[in-house]
């Protein structure tokens, strides 16, 4: 797509718009800008690991890992770099292609860098991609992540910046927006994203989708959760949102940031294999494998293999060439291989 073409312009009406279109036609559009712009019988699969869970002093609504809601989530300390390094390994041979990294920080503190370096040092060497959530970066922490090897940073705006202080009191929508700032002047790819179902509107969901393209650059991933309600949080008992909503999100957010990689991200678990197929058609090219994001469920990798199998689709594997780390095509790996055991915030 030529340069002009890729907007960072859009309004409000013009996505409400592509909402409001017939579900068919919608779905048309996005997968020709899909299949444009990415081979569309493949998708970048990423395992996420929780490597320090549980004691967050925020007060998302959504989230099991606050400390203030009684969720039965245990606070733990920052994982070793062996116990990262072991299950690094195993999403690997499970067929993952980018290893994610979560922390329930407010924000990693500066005695923390060297530690998450080490351990970003060490997953990078085994060739995979690497990608880390912390929270809000102080000075300086992105680049010395950059230097470690990162490859990408996760740091979702979760929602319309008008519906955002219904879900968040104790960070501005304004710091996730310096924080990716950060992220990009530090030469970082972006990944960035949010949640649907929380009780917004369509109207909101234009609008979350609306600031994600508008975005400086458009992240390099975007991770379209569903909402997992978790009970003990205040979304515990939240609406179940329609699939077919859903999928107009990932095909809208197709239409908007055609170059992204589109992440059909938490919310799986909880999806039929139906819906997983338009939401693959729709633009969805990246899924996370293993039985766990953060606390919550995800399709057991074997699941996921046999889907792969039934859609003729096929994952992306990072390979190294000439000191380079690039995404390749590879086939779904046979049924007999191991189970990667991710665990980590949706990214």
């Amino acid at each position: 797509m030529p340069e002009a073409l890729i907007r960072h312009d859009w309004t409000r009406d013009e996505v409400a718009a592509l909402f409001a279109l017939p579900f068919n036609e919608l779905l048309h559009r996005a997968h020709g800008i899909h299949r444009e712009h990415h081979d569309p019988n493949a998708v970048q699969v990423s395992t996420l690991l929780s490597i320090k869970t549980g004691g967050c002093p925020e007060d998302c609504a959504y989230c099991p890992q606050a400390a203030r809601y009684d969720t039965g989530v245990q606070a733990q300390k920052l994982m070793e770099v062996d116990a990262v390094l072991a299950r690094a390994k195993a999403a690997k041979a499970a067929g993952a292609s980018r290893f994610c990294m979560g922390a329930a920080w407010r924000g990693p503190k500066d005695r923390d860098i060297p530690k998450v370096a080490e351990i970003v040092r060490a997953v990078k060497d085994l060739g995979l991609e690497t990608c880390a959530t912390l929270g809000l970066l102080g000075d300086g922490h992105a680049q010395q992540l950059k230097d470690a090897g990162l490859d990408y940073y996760n740091h979702n705006i979760d929602t319309a910046p008008e519906f955002y202080g219904e879900i968040i009191h104790t960070r501005e929508y304004q710091d996730r927006l310096r924080t990716l700032e950060q992220v990009r002047d530090a030469g970082l790819k972006t990944c960035c994203g949010g949640i649907v179902g929380m009780g917004e509107t369509r109207a909101q969901r234009a609008g979350l989708l609306q600031a994600l393209a508008n975005l400086p650059e458009h992240p390099h991933s975007v991770p379209i959760n569903q909402l997992v309600p978790v009970p003990g949080t205040p979304l515990g008992n939240a609406e179940t949102l329609d699939p077919f909503e859903f999928v107009r999100a990932i095909a809208v957010a197709r239409i908007l940031m055609p170059l992204s990689i589109v992440r059909l991200s938490a919310g799986r678990q909880q999806m039929d294999d139906a819906v997983q197929a338009l939401c693959f058609h729709a633009g969805a090219g990246s899924i996370f494998y293993g039985e766990k994001l953060l606390t919550t469920g995800n399709p057991d990798t074997e699941h996921d293999r046999a889907l792969f199998r039934r859609l003729d689709l096929h994952a992306m594997e990072v390979v190294e060439e000439a000191g380079t780390v690039h995404a390749d095509i590879m086939e779904a790996a046979p049924a007999s291989c191991g189970h990667g055991c991710g665990c980590g915030v949706a990214a």
